[in-house]
């Protein structure tokens, strides 16, 4: 089965191609914003789907699966993912499958984690807010959240043990985590960014495809624009 998994919840555009025949061998493609560029993703993300597919000989019409990232994350990115997947899977017929991005972020970090610690990964919500889950040996610990990086904080406290912290919202506030006894890796570390092949190899794992008009978006809290007009002053 060959997997085009994407995910574009985060600033970067996160693009992998996986052959079940040979999962070790999943290339991938990536694009991160320079400093003070808006993200790329609907400029990159056909773009370098397009290019993965044709280093490989392959065309959209050769995917038998389709695996898209579905949040948290920021609200236009996950549009454009989700719709693009959709998209994709209506014109192509191949399967799709959502994956949590949070879910991924932790799974592609795991290898990075001693023995026994769980994963936090942790995405920059804005608003002074982060999105966060964990996972310990697989198994999930804390579930999805959209709160404060105190709270995160004192959350992962209250769980107790080693804690490896991931993803943008874990170099941004590290401080915190790291007070609550988290080890967050260096910021250069490729674990802070969400695999793609991550992503595709959690959608090679599910047992059905997904129905498309069941991939939505997981926003965990409402846009910004929402946000925004419930703290307008009524007149």
């Amino acid at each position: 089965m060959i997997v085009l998994g994407f995910d574009t919840a985060t600033p970067a555009t996160a693009v992998a191609l996986l052959d079940d025949a040979a999962p070790g061998a999943a290339a991938d493609r990536r694009h991160e914003p320079a400093p003070g560029e808006r993200p790329g993703h609907a400029a990159q993300l056909l773009a370098l789907a397009a290019d993965l597919l044709g280093e490989h000989e392959l065309t959209f019409a050769g995917v038998d699966r389709i695996a898209v990232g579905l949040g948290p994350g920021t609200f236009t990115g996950l549009r454009i993912g989700v719709a693009t997947a959709r998209a994709l899977a209506q014109a192509t017929g191949a399967e799709l499958v959502g994956v949590s991005t949070l879910r991924a972020l932790a799974a592609a970090a795991e290898p990075a984690a001693r023995p026994g610690a769980g994963v936090l990964a942790v995405i920059d919500a804005r608003r002074g807010e982060v999105f966060a889950a964990g996972w310990r040996g697989g198994q999930p610990v804390i579930e999805p959240v959209a709160l404060a990086p105190a709270c995160l904080a004192r959350l992962v406290a209250g769980e107790g043990g080693a804690w490896l912290a991931v993803g943008d919202g874990a170099l941004r506030f590290r401080e915190d985590l790291e007070r609550a006894g988290c080890t967050v890796p260096d910021d250069g570390s490729a674990w802070h960014g969400v695999s793609a092949r991550a992503v595709c190899r959690l959608a090679l794992e599910a047992q059905e495809a997904t129905a498309r008009d069941l991939v939505v978006p997981d926003y965990l809290r409402p846009p910004d624009a929402v946000l925004a007009s419930r703290q307008k002053p009524t007149s």
